[in-house]
């Protein structure tokens, strides 16, 4: 059984997730959080499996919620709701350490699909919401050196490049390709140095803009 956590201010949409996945055998709601500050109380005394995070939360945000949690090692696989309206803080949240995002609407399969590989270990990004933000940075994009043409990544420096994105740690991404951490810094140091840039935030920014993830 997957736990779930859904953490959203309006109710009508939180009881829809939750009707959702009562009609699903293997997943359970065992939290529920209509702001911020709630959703610090109860995610680490639920320890749910995955969590449904809305950025757009009374007292706190979504993204105040995620860094707390990763600072204190308490965030689950979690999971961003969004609209079409909230690219720059979708963005914002899969640097505090989400691994993907959903927008409202979905219908059910898509909903139990992305729980299910968030609890898998995997990440989801949406081809189109990642459009949106490139088009979000083409118009304010960040002023700092990188490689007009860099050179390509290999299959693996892409995977890694993907966890990246996700707000992985080097140990979270050795543990989920069963390497070790080592490895995972030699793969990072490629990446950067491929892309002309100097860390990882501006790596992950590049290669939304180039489209390589």
């Amino acid at each position: 059984m997957i736990r779930v956590c859904i953490v959203e201010d309006q109710t009508l949409v939180r009881h829809g997730f939750r009707s959702l996945l009562e009609l699903t055998q293997d997943m359970k709601v065992v939290a529920e959080a209509h702001d911020g500050e709630e959703a610090l109380l109860v995610i680490p005394k639920a320890k749910p499996d995955v969590v449904l995070l809305d950025v757009q939360l009374p007292r706190r945000n979504g993204i105040e919620v995620l860094k707390a949690l990763k600072e204190s090692n308490q965030l689950p696989p979690t999971l961003i709701l969004t609209t079409f309206d909230d690219d720059n803080l979708v963005l914002e949240g899969i640097r505090a350490g989400a691994r993907g995002f959903l927008l409202k609407d979905v219908t059910l399969k898509q909903l139990t699909q992305a729980i299910r590989t968030l609890k898998a270990g995997g990440t989801l990004i949406k081809p189109a919401i990642t459009e949106r933000i490139l088009r979000g940075l083409e118009q304010a994009r960040p002023d700092f050196p990188s490689l007009s043409s860099p050179d390509p990544l290999t299959e693996r420096e892409t995977e890694v490049l993907r966890l990246m994105v996700a707000g992985y740690s080097n140990r979270e991404i050795a543990d989920a390709f069963e390497m070790s951490e080592g490895t995972v810094k030699n793969h990072v140091s490629n990446i950067l140095s491929k892309l002309g840039v100097r860390d990882r935030t501006r790596a992950v920014l590049k290669a939304l803009e180039l489209g390589s993830i």
